[in-house]
Order: structure tokens, then sequence, then C-alpha cells
């Protein structure tokens, strides 16, 4: 996987984790399809579908990779095949959006997705858009700092306690 699908999946991971954790429970009934229909233009607006896009590309390179790996011989083939695969498998990445759709208009009532729409068309709304990547990967950044600053210091405390009960790791 690249760099860049990394960073991706992490501001994927970083986003769907600061939905669950930071919004309200989700509401018991299902949501409308108007509702639905809001939270994919504002997932449009957000910039999703290239994330979508870019999944169903990782998995079929990782496949191509599998059947690479044992017989890079059949790179032709394993070209021509997954060609193929990348069309027919387009209308199931259509699907995800509408799940993740659905998902937002389950934590979200219509009319905080419309008001979130219309605050993501105001100027400060399309510099946080164009700043997001930005931030979300600068953050992920600082983040593995810290744990690795964090893991340092928890290792050598670990390793002192186990020292004190007989254990010389």
């Amino acid at each position: 996987m690249s760099a860049e699908l990394c960073l991706r999946a992490a501001r994927a991971v970083m986003v769907v984790l600061a939905v669950t954790t930071f919004i309200a429970p989700a509401r018991a009934q299902q949501p409308s399809p108007s509702a639905i229909a809001t939270a994919r233009e504002l997932l449009n607006l957000e910039g999703a579908n290239s994330l979508y896009e870019g999944s169903l590309e990782t998995v079929i390179d990782r496949v191509k990779g599998v059947f690479l790996q044992t017989n890079p011989a059949l790179g032709k083939d394993i070209n021509e095949a997954t060609a193929q695969l990348r069309a027919e498998y387009q209308s199931r990445v259509n699907e995800l959006a509408n799940e993740i759709a659905r998902f937002y208009a389950q934590r979200f009532t219509e009319q905080e997705l419309k008001d979130m729409l219309v605050f993501f068309k105001t100027p400060l709304g399309k510099k946080y858009l164009t700043e997001k990547p930005k931030l979300l990967d600068e953050s992920f950044g600082r983040l593995q700092q810290w744990q690795d600053r964090i893991s340092e210091d928890v290792l050598i405390k670990v390793r002192a306690e186990m020292r004190k009960k007989g254990h010389n790791l």
C-alpha cells in the first residue's frame, strides 16, 4: 500500500472515530431517503468519493499482488482480469457510499445535515474542507511522534518495575 493510500486510510479511520466518539447516539428511527441524499451530498463535498474509489483500487491491487507474488509471469493476464473487475465492482463503490451516507443520516438529523451543507459551502467551510486533509495528516504525524515518545518512556518504566520483581528484561 502506498504512503498516500495509508494516509487516506488513516484519515478515514480518524473521521470514523471522531464521528462515532463525539457525536450524539443514533436515533432509533430509520433516516428518510432525503436525509440520506443530503448526507450523500455532504460526503461528496468532503471528497469521500475519492476515498471510496481508492479503497476499491487498494483491494484490487492487494489481490493482484497476491497472485503476482506466486507467479510474476501472470502479469498481463492478471491485469486484464482486474481491469474487468474494476468495472464490475464500480457499483459496489456506490453501495458503500450509500451505506456511509445512511450512517451519517442516522447520526444527524436531516436539518443538521442541511446546516452542515450550508456551512461547507461558505468560504470558511470551503477553507476547512481544503485544510482538513493537511490537518489530519499533521495530526496523525504528531500522534505517531507522541506515541513513539510515550512508548519509550513506558518501556523504560515497565523494565524498571520488572527488575524490582526480579525479572531482567
